[in-house]
């Protein structure tokens, strides 16, 4: 694996992923992973698609159990705390999941408050500051009574942002956030999420393949192989573009994996040629 180090974070871990491997009945996904997110970063876990980043996302945060290794989040065993604090977990961590999956039947503010029900016993009028302030936070001052389906894709990522934030999390996971966004959305989304961790320090995952998040706002990220189905290589986005590792440069570069050219007497539709009918 390539390993590069980095310097913009120097306090202690607050995820320690050590030699996880994870499996669908006898298939491995992910093999022998490890790896340590510090304290207030923005760390990206990238790879091509069907290289595991879903099922290690799942992991860490709970959803999946490991067949063997293990996930310290502050401090705790996931597995441990899943099973018999998860009251506990719930009050470390925000999931932003790929849908957003926000209530359709509900409104803005009724999706943010609904963890702030759940699991505190704040006054009602309390949890309405709570929510105003964490629709504010993420520029959606004014939206709280909008149904998600009134709303564009990139307000919907918004939302379920503030959501995940209601209770305070000291780290964010973030699961594909610009999936289906233009480029200019999926852009803002990048600067809000920049905002949110300067401003709070909140620790933040993302597990993504959207190059330009990764360089604009990752201050580290490993890469999966999915051949290897391990980490292959860690650090700087800056210098994971320098690696030797050709895996790693062709990612970075946007590089096909076959680079041979079409032989001359390959067969092309005629269709491609011509271009579509009138």
């Amino acid at each position: 694996m390539t390993q590069l180090t980095t310097d913009n974070h120097q306090s202690r871990p607050i995820i320690s992923v050590r030699n996880v491997t994870a499996c669908y009945g006898d298939e491995i996904i992910i093999r022998d992973i490890s790896f340590d997110v510090r304290a207030g970063e923005i760390f990206a876990v990238l790879g091509r698609s069907g290289c595991g980043k879903s099922t290690l996302f799942k992991v860490i945060v709970g959803l999946l159990q490991s067949s063997s290794g293990e996930v310290i989040v502050d401090g705790e065993p996931v597995s441990e705390v899943m099973e018999d604090e998860s009251e506990k977990m719930l009050r470390k961590i925000g999931v932003l999941f790929q849908s957003g999956a926000l209530f359709t039947s509900m409104t803005l503010a009724e999706n943010v408050a609904l963890p702030l029900r759940r699991h505190t016993d704040l006054p009602e009028k309390t949890i309405e500051n709570l929510v105003h302030l964490k629709l504010s936070e993420v520029g959606l001052s004014g939206y709280g009574g909008f149904l998600p389906a009134e709303l564009s894709g990139g307000m919907r990522k918004r939302a379920a942002l503030a959501r995940a934030m209601a209770l305070d999390p000291k780290i964010l996971f973030f699961d594909e956030p610009s999936a289906d966004l233009d480029p200019v959305t999926s852009a803002e989304l990048d600067q809000t999420i920049l905002q949110i961790n300067r401003s709070l320090g909140t620790t933040m995952v993302i597990v993504t393949h959207e190059l330009a998040s990764i360089i604009a706002i990752a201050d580290r990220a490993i890469m999966l192989d999915r051949e290897e189905k391990t980490v292959i290589g860690e650090g700087r986005p800056a210098d994971l573009m320098k690696s030797e590792d050709p895996r790693i440069r062709d990612y970075f570069n946007r590089t096909p994996a076959s680079r041979a050219p079409l032989s001359d007497d390959v067969d092309v539709p005629e269709r491609a040629v011509v271009g579509p009918e009138s």
